[in-house]
């Protein structure tokens, strides 16, 4: 089996499929509507022979998305009560670190040691 190089732009950032995904959750925060085409993506893309890396950052992307948007759609219902409000800005926080650690490692093309788990 063949070493295949890394495709990375000019700066050395390397925008790999799990990578892609990162940002547009990321980018969710800003614009909306993209974590939910990222997470169409991750569905897509696992589907598609990933390398063995990325099977890893697939699952960690949709548990992300899918454990995020319960616990929003929890904190929402539970803002009549004002609870809400810190559980939105928990699952944020939580959403964003988890994002950006994935990413991290896609940069580098490691696999997440445990994608099921909720924590990093």
């Amino acid at each position: 089996m063949s070493e295949q190089t890394p495709k990375t732009t000019g700066n050395g950032f390397d925008l790999n499929q799990p990578t892609i995904i990162a940002l547009l959750y990321l980018s969710s925060f800003v614009v909306g509507i993209t974590g939910i085409i990222g997470v169409i993506l991750a569905f897509v893309w696992k589907g598609d022979g990933p390398e063995e890396w990325e099977v890893s950052h697939f699952e960690f992307h949709i548990r992300t998305f899918v454990i995020g948007l319960i616990a929003s759609i929890v904190g929402g219902i539970l803002m009549l009560v004002l609870i809400g409000f810190f559980i939105l800005a928990a699952t944020a926080l939580w959403v964003i670190i988890r994002t950006i650690v994935a990413m991290l490692k896609a940069q580098n093309r490691e696999a997440l040691a445990d994608p099921k788990t909720l924590w990093i």
